[in-house]
């Protein structure tokens, strides 16, 4: 099977119908001395900034779910990629059109997450990697180095999820446990001709790798969720603490206007169209049930907040209001 094609996405703004339209001498000298050791003494460190330019952190429980962005790539039109059923292109016309999402000449966004939880720092995705990749730009702008990332879970072998994994041939990410599913790794692996960014990526650092079946402990408070339909074996995140929880949907979640609104919408670049729709009611319903926060890898920066039921087939995805401290 070879990999689906290059994927891209929609535009910007938060969502929700309303808002989708939106740092002596003597004596003298002594007394002097301690202002001067004042004065040059070097400032302290400042706090890392609450949310600004690439990341948005949000408290849930004991939490803090930080979405990163790895930017965005040029998307000239939205449809057919991201409303794939070629007989229901006019209703994703429409629905564009209600909402005020463009269709042609906007962006794709790529919004890795990582979770703090206990004293760790777990990473879900690595973004695209390489020369556009800007994870690693965004992860410092937050007060975060890569090298105090714990563990990196990676939902699905795309190369838009695993290329931040190496930077210049090495580990990017140096002192964490890697972590991806089985049937997952082992699809991408075992390739006869597996793409550069499996080759570079998954194959190069396989020995760093825990392979975990769908449904494990990721770490105490992360589990894994099986949602296949957009690889096979795709899986997605639901971390919980305190008793709240976020369903970090990765690629599960689609587009987050059409996916969500119009039951039975695939995307051109799901493996399983059908099951990837099946999945993706199936994984709403749950959101909503269980009043979770949601993320989407390439929901509109910064793509945290959460659904809401318009009825029994369609859903909206309400951004949280952004806060800055």
């Amino acid at each position: 099977m070879t990999k689906p094609r290059t994927k891209s996405d929609t535009t910007t703004g938060p969502t929700r119908r309303d808002a989708l339209r939106l740092l002596g001498t003597a004596g003298a000298l002594a007394a002097a001395a301690p202002l001067a050791s004042a004065q040059t003494a070097p400032a302290p460190a400042p706090a890392a900034p609450m949310n600004g330019n690439g990341f948005y952190r949000q408290k849930i429980g004991d939490m803090t779910v930080t979405v990163l962005s790895d930017g965005t790539t040029p998307l000239a039109a939205l449809l057919p990629t991201w409303g794939a059923n070629p007989d229901r292109q006019a209703e994703f016309t429409e629905t564009l059109a209600e909402y005020n999402v463009a269709g042609t000449n906007t962006v794709n966004h790529y919004n890795p997450v990582l979770v703090e939880l206990d004293g760790k720092r777990i990473l879900i995705d690595t973004g695209r990697g390489g020369a556009a990749g800007q994870l690693v730009t965004n992860l410092r702008r937050a007060g975060i180095e890569p090298d105090t990332v714990n563990v990196v879970f990676i939902t699905h072998g795309h190369g838009d999820h695993i290329g931040g994994l190496t930077t210049a041939g090495k580990p990017t990410f140096a002192n964490a446990q890697h972590i991806m599913g089985e049937a997952e790794f082992n699809f991408w692996a075992t390739q006869a001709n597996p793409n550069d960014a499996v080759k570079n990526n998954l194959i190069a650092l396989k020995d760093r790798f825990k392979l975990i079946a769908a449904g494990q402990e990721i770490v105490p408070g992360l589990t894994s969720v099986p949602t296949p339909g957009h690889t096979l074996n795709h899986l997605s995140v639901l971390a919980q603490s305190a008793g709240q929880g976020v369903m970090i949907l990765g690629d599960a979640g689609g587009h987050f206007l059409i996916s969500l609104k119009h039951q039975g919408a695939y995307v051109g670049f799901d493996t399983n169209g059908t099951q990837a729709a099946q999945t993706r009611q199936r994984i709403f319903n749950r959101i909503v049930t269980d009043n979770l926060w949601v993320t989407g890898y390439h929901f509109p920066f910064h793509a945290i907040g959460h659904l809401r039921r318009l009825n029994a087939r369609s859903y909206e995805f309400e951004p949280t209001l952004w806060n800055w401290s």
